[in-house]
């Protein structure tokens, strides 16, 4: 007898059901939600589904589709038939045949052909009162990518006249709205978006381990710095610990900033070799079965700050941890960045730089907005928006603390990945060293990198 195709062990049924019954209600009646899956994958890569209908369904196979009755909540699964010599090259795989065995997994009503989605989409047409049809309009994120960033790309390449690439959200859409004139289109993601900002238990455990695992690979990036090692070199050490834990792969491309390098904040090529007397700007994370985080952290090449480092990259992580103090459920993350403004204006002034402008520099931090950044989740970059509203438990946010110094082309940060709970929040990446002489500690321990070498 064939093994069952593998499928995630994370959420189980209730949970997923549960989710669309909220969408279900989120949209009313008369409404019909379709969320397409990824289609294939043009590589020898795993494939990895979007987030929203891993969200939805936890079903990990290419050119599925899911309906949502609104009001209701009914749910119907549209897959591909089973492909033999698919199969007996890469492994089972679920398909329409496990009808039976996915309505229990899934806990959706039905599963039918992708074909289907067709015919029973026309029927709705003919049936009075015709449903408005909720379909994601913004790109759907997959491996190591985030909505902002999407969005950004989707943009450009529409202003490019030779590229032609619509996405597949966007063909969907066009599609629909030329087999279906009849049927009004709304977009679906704003519903998504705000489901996913506030984590739930189970969530909460995965972005746990996802944030043990970012500092567990920070400190050992810190241990393996030395003049001389290239930036992919740290970037490569945290990817075999992400590995060896039970990641996927990268929840996005490492920075690993050495000197100005660090003045891109998203700085990604990993092309210079780490020099005596500067820092390192470091922030990467695994995907860990779907959930990801984010940290920042800096430190000295040589494993000893100098008097101007510490004074600058000190006043950051003091500046971060008068946040960290602040954030409750409840507040309001303006009123957050207001207080901590204040509470560290007689921290600027006793703070003694080496440099008058390092000094003009760190005061620019105090009316920076940008502190408290964004969601974490699936996505680095996660969907949903916390800032005009109370903060609420299960909101999990980066707080991310940084000035420039323009003189020098420096950028100085210190970034943790935070959830915010009943009374108060968890550090989740809280593992890794964060201020000098902690962080001056941990780099005097031998790394991987020096072991390997000998």
């Amino acid at each position: 007898m064939d093994a069952a195709p593998p499928y995630q062990t994370d959420f189980n049924a209730e949970e997923l059901r549960s989710r669309r019954t909220r969408l279900a209600h989120a949209i009313g009646e008369p409404a019909v939600a379709v969320v397409p899956g990824l289609g294939e994958l043009a590589s020898m890569g795993l494939f990895r589904q979007s987030n929203e209908f891993y969200y939805l369904t936890g079903l990990e196979v290419p050119r599925a589709y899911l309906t949502v009755e609104g009001g209701s909540g009914r749910s119907v699964l549209y897959l591909t038939h089973r492909e033999p010599d698919r199969e007996r090259s890469e492994g089972s795989a679920m398909s329409v045949e496990d009808a039976d065995l996915l309505r229990n997994l899934v806990g959706v009503d039905e599963v039918k052909p992708a074909d289907a989605l067709t015919l029973d989409l026309a029927v709705r047409t003919y049936r009075p009162p015709r449903p408005r049809v909720f379909v994601p309009m913004a790109p759907a994120e997959g491996a190591a990518q985030s909505r902002i960033e999407m969005t950004a790309a989707a943009a450009r390449a529409l202003s490019d006249p030779w590229d032609g690439g619509q996405g597949r959200e966007k063909h969907l859409v066009s599609e629909l709205q030329r087999r279906f004139p009849e049927l009004a289109l709304e977009d679906l993601t704003p519903h998504l978006d705000r489901m996913r900002l506030v984590k739930s238990a189970r969530e909460q455990e995965l972005l746990r381990v996802a944030g043990r695992l970012t500092a567990d690979a920070a400190a050992e990036a810190m241990r393996s710095t030395a003049p001389g090692v290239n930036e992919y070199e740290l970037a490569a050490v945290a990817l075999l610990k992400f590995l060896l834990s039970g990641a996927r792969g990268e929840g996005y491309r490492a920075i690993v900033a050495t000197g100005t390098n660090a003045w891109h904040g998203h700085y990604f090529r990993l092309a210079s070799q780490l020099q005596d007397g500067e820092l390192v700007l470091y922030d990467y994370a695994p995907d860990f079965r779907y959930y990801t985080s984010d940290i920042g952290r800096m430190w000295p090449v040589n494993g000893t700050f100098t008097k101007a480092q510490r004074a600058l990259y000190g006043y950051i992580v003091e500046y971060h941890q008068t946040l960290l103090r602040l954030i409750k459920p409840g507040a309001f993350s303006k009123d957050i960045l207001d207080a901590a403004a204040e509470e560290m204006r007689p921290v600027l002034e006793r703070t003694t730089f080496v440099e008058p402008h390092h000094a003009r520099a760190a005061r620019t931090a105090l009316d920076f907005r940008g502190h408290l950044s964004h969601p974490v989740g699936m996505a680095v970059h996660d969907v949903g928006e916390y800032r005009a509203g109370k903060l609420e438990p299960g909101m999990v946010i980066s707080v991310d603390p940084m000035f420039w110094i323009p003189e020098e082309r420096l950028y100085i940060r210190c970034e943790d990945t935070v959830l915010v709970t009943d009374d108060g929040i968890e550090v989740l990446t809280a593992g890794a060293p964060l201020g000098p002489d902690a962080t001056e500690q941990m780099m005097r321990e031998t790394g991987i990198l020096q072991s390997l070498r000998g």
